[in-house]
């Protein structure tokens, strides 16, 4: 019997043969598959041998292979009792080709044709085209490219293969010609239009503007339009229309947008609902909202998350605040209910930590603040973040809280870390405009084997300085948080090297150190230490002169001194930084001061004081403006006999302030700021000390009238004031990946160095010629001040530092420097 159609079907519809009658199914046969396995196919037919087909049974039959996706045309035949179903597969697809695209980039397209099941190896279905095509189409007219146009093509390839080719025709975006607001009388026009993201003017000086229409700025512009007046008391602003004319050249707009300004509304009254837990009061005193101010709906959810944030921190993680307003348009009051549903309170169940590959898990857990077993505290949870950040170990910490499977009151809480290189074993070469080239050899590691502790092994050489510095730190050495450390050094320094008056200073010493916390906050610190100081080869200027008729031998005023002293000192530190490195909120505040011990060589004591503030002025932290100021104070203290007279110590001159370079005081030249040397000389010979006290005999052979005063380099002071304001901002083209390590600012600074123990007057004796030459250098109000921009970065080369600085305020003699680097590479 010859074969009869019965029912046939294409993607494009379903057919059926006339007369058709039904017959029970003694075998079926399935003709023209190629890739689809027999098994599968027949998985798919809802007929089995035994079966009573007809017309209704059929048709569903063609709709269940159809459904497969695995065909393009499906026919049911009939030969004898034999169903015989004939197929043509549907392609499958070689290639997808993707050809003048720019504003959508290759990655996204692919993603989202993976996504609709277009993708190599697959079957093509034909019917799926026209949908990406007009979705695609869609979203250029989304961004404003209505002339844009997409087109996919099918080439045949042999054995039943594709090459699946989009075409795209972008065009040029529409942009605003005229951008207006109806309505409004409250707000002008150039106020309200300022404050939306599209715009219709372009300054020729705006090399990054834009006047291209997006549809989804729009629906964000007009949500900006109802925050802002809804934050000014309107709550009954709305948005009654847009409208988005096309010029006919389909090149420019005309974007209107239509409002109803309504009434300004006062609070009359709010009203905490809901369950308090016994906390009425405290609520009450958190609220920012007040009766009788201007109704603000960013108050209002900010009182919203202030509530949340207070219940969060009892172990209430997922309250609902809800503020239901009630409006009485008669009087424009509105009455706030605020609700208050607490939720179940929430308990740790474990605290997991994660990226952590060389530092061990201890270290972590011992700055939590947030324990397993107790209810979820969100105070603490960040608290713990914030502590994990100030370590310095990471570059990043995230943390995230997940409710355990099955249970409605526990969560996990897992941080998320990101190591950063905190030392290592280092060959290093380095280049500054201050040390010149340096090189650097040891074990320098913060983090000594994930353990936490800091273990160092220096050695250093650079242009001015050599030394070799032993130290252990560890920051736990007990349970309580009490730390523990020391070190041994030995360091050569030639200051003539280092942009001071000529002297060298061989030293060696040991120090111990123990500090504890006060509280989350403050720490205090003690310690011992031994210092010996050899000097030689200094240069008989005044200030050293100075020095050595104190402590030097009156018979070789210029001979070489060794000191033998032993310093205790003390600390107390506040930080609230939120993070160790590059933070960007919280303040930091060191108080730290020294003494010799009385018996030691030199009397002396010092004080420092270091303070900063940082205040992120944007929610991401971006944009940052900080200050940082220094205020520095040493002398000597108790009498000193030397050759029978009796001396006020004073502070020996190599523990001086100094200011000036990439750190303080950026646009001078290192240390290049305050007292600098100067000699009194008699036909060319410096004037020896006077023991008995005054500038010096000057009892050379010569004209004793002929007296001059030289000024030369740096040689610091007793006292330091420092003031740096800064504006941290977004690196410019940078991507915000990289903004943990690499900071960009614009900063003032200002500041000085004077020496309290200079006597400006006893030099009048000079001549009047010779006595201008010298400067007051006990004067602290000869302030200098610069402004600039710094570039920094933590790069895995090292430490770079980029500045560049102008003088605000400088004085004669200031050596200055408008550009100044520091690079050091570790390898």
């Amino acid at each position: 019997m010859a074969s009869m159609l019965l029912v046939g079907a294409t993607y494009s519809g379903v057919s059926q043969a006339a007369g058709f009658e039904p017959f029970v199914v003694e075998d079926i046969k399935v003709e023209g598959l190629q890739r689809v396995a027999l098994g599968a196919a027949l998985l798919n037919l809802p007929v089995k041998v035994g079966d009573e087909v007809d017309a209704v049974t059929l048709q569903q039959a063609i709709k269940s292979l159809y459904r497969s996706s695995n065909f393009d045309d499906v026919q049911v035949l009939q030969d004898g009792k034999t169903l015989v179903v004939v197929v043509r597969e549907r392609p499958t697809i070689s290639s997808v080709v993707l050809d003048g695209n720019k504003d959508i980039k290759d990655e996204q397209l692919q993603e989202s044709l993976d996504s609709s099941g277009v993708k190599v190896g697959e079957p093509l279905d034909r019917t799926l085209l026209t949908e990406i095509e007009k979705g695609l189409q869609d979203f250029y007219f989304g961004v404003g490219k209505y002339n844009a146009k997409v087109e996919a093509q099918i080439i045949n390839l042999p054995r039943n293969r594709v090459e699946l080719k989009f075409e795209f025709n972008e065009g040029d975006a529409a942009e605003i010609h005229q951008l207006n607001i109806v309505g409004n009388e409250i707000f002008p026009n150039d106020e309200l239009i300022s404050r939306l993201e599209l715009t219709d003017y372009k300054a020729w000086w705006d090399l990054f503007g834009d006047r291209r229409y997006q549809k989804q700025k729009l629906e964000g512009d007009l949500e900006t339009l109802t925050s802002y007046y809804q934050d000014r008391g309107y709550i009954r602003f709305r948005v009654d229309s847009t409208q988005v004319a096309m010029t006919p050249d389909k090149q420019g707009l005309y974007v209107t947008v239509n409002v109803d300004e309504g009434e300004k509304y006062t609070i009359g009254g709010i009203n905490l609902t809901g369950e308090l837990l016994d906390k009425r009061e405290i609520l009450e005193k958190i609220v920012p909202l007040k009766e009788g101010s201007v109704y603000n709906a960013a108050e209002v959810t900010f009182t919203e998350e202030m509530i949340s944030t207070f219940l969060a921190r009892f172990g209430y993680a997922y309250p609902t605040v809800t503020t239901y307003p009630e409006i009485d348009d008669e009087t424009n009051l509105v009455t706030l209910n605020v609700n208050v549903d607490p939720g179940k309170r929430i308990y740790v169940r474990k605290v997991d930590f994660t990226g952590n590959h060389v530092t061990r898990d201890e270290v972590l857990r011992r700055e939590m603040r947030q324990m397993e077993g107790t209810w979820l505290n969100s105070r603490n949870v960040e608290l713990s973040k914030e502590r994990l950040n100030r370590l310095g170990f990471f570059e990043t910490v995230e943390s995230t809280t997940t409710p355990v499977p099955g249970s409605d009151d526990l969560v996990d809480v897992e941080y998320q870390v990101k190591e950063q290189p905190s030392g290592s074993f280092t060959f290093g070469v380095g280049y500054g405009t201050e040390s010149k080239l340096s090189l650097q050899l040891g074990l320098s590691q913060a983090n000594f084997l994930g353990s936490g502790n800091n273990v160092g092994i220096n050695v250093n050489t650079n242009s001015y300085s050599k030394s070799v510095n032993l130290s252990y730190q560890d920051p736990y050495f007990t349970k309580d948080g009490v730390s523990a450390g020391g070190s041994v050094y030995w360091s050569a320094f030639d200051a003539g090297q280092y942009y001071l008056e000529s002297y060298k200073n061989d030293s060696y010493g040991a120090s111990f150190d123990l500090s504890w916390p006060v509280n989350e906050y403050n720490r205090l610190g003690l310690g011992v230490g031994y210092r010996h100081n050899e000097l030689s080869q200094y240069s008989p200027y005044e200030q050293v002169l100075k020095f050595s008729r104190i402590y030097g031998n009156p018979q070789d005023p210029i001979g070489n001194l060794a000191f033998d002293n032993f310093e205790l000192n003390a600390n107390w530190s506040r930080s609230t930084l939120n993070r160790g490195m590059f933070p960007t909120a919280g303040n930091n505040q060191r108080l730290s001061g020294k003494v010799t011990t009385p018996g030691s060589d030199t009397q002396y004591f010092k004080l420092n004081f270091d303070t900063s503030f940082y205040y992120p002025l944007s929610r991401n932290h971006r944009w940052v403006f900080l200050t940082r100021g220094r205020i520095g104070y040493g002398n000597g203290y108790g009498e000193l006999n030397n050759n029978g007279i009796d001396h006020e110590q004073i502070l020996p001159f190599w523990e001086n302030f100094y200011a000036g370079g990439s750190t303080i005081l950026r646009g001078f030249q290192t240390n290049s700021v305050g007292p600098r040397a100067f000699y009194v000389l008699s036909d060319g010979v410096p004037c020896t000390p006077d023991p008995s006290g005054g500038i010096g005999s000057c009892d050379y052979p010569g004209d004793p009238d002929r007296i001059s005063v030289e000024t030369n380099r740096s040689v610091g002071g007793n006292a330091i004031a420092t003031l740096s304001t800064e504006l941290v901002i977004p690196t410019p083209f940078l991507d915000e990946a990289y903004a943990n390590t690499v900071r960009t600012s614009f900063f003032i600074d200002a500041g000085n160095v004077w020496d309290t123990e200079f006597d400006y007057d006893s030099y009048r004796v000079l001549p009047q010629s010779e006595f201008d030459k010298l400067q007051d250098y006990s004067d602290p109000g000869r302030i200098r001040a610069s402004y600039g921009m710094s570039v920094q970065w933590i790069s895995p080369m090292g430490p770079m530092v980029f500045s560049l600085a102008w003088p605000l305020k400088e004085y004669e003699g200031d050596r200055t420097e408008i550009f100044s680097f520091n690079i050091g590479r570790t390898f």
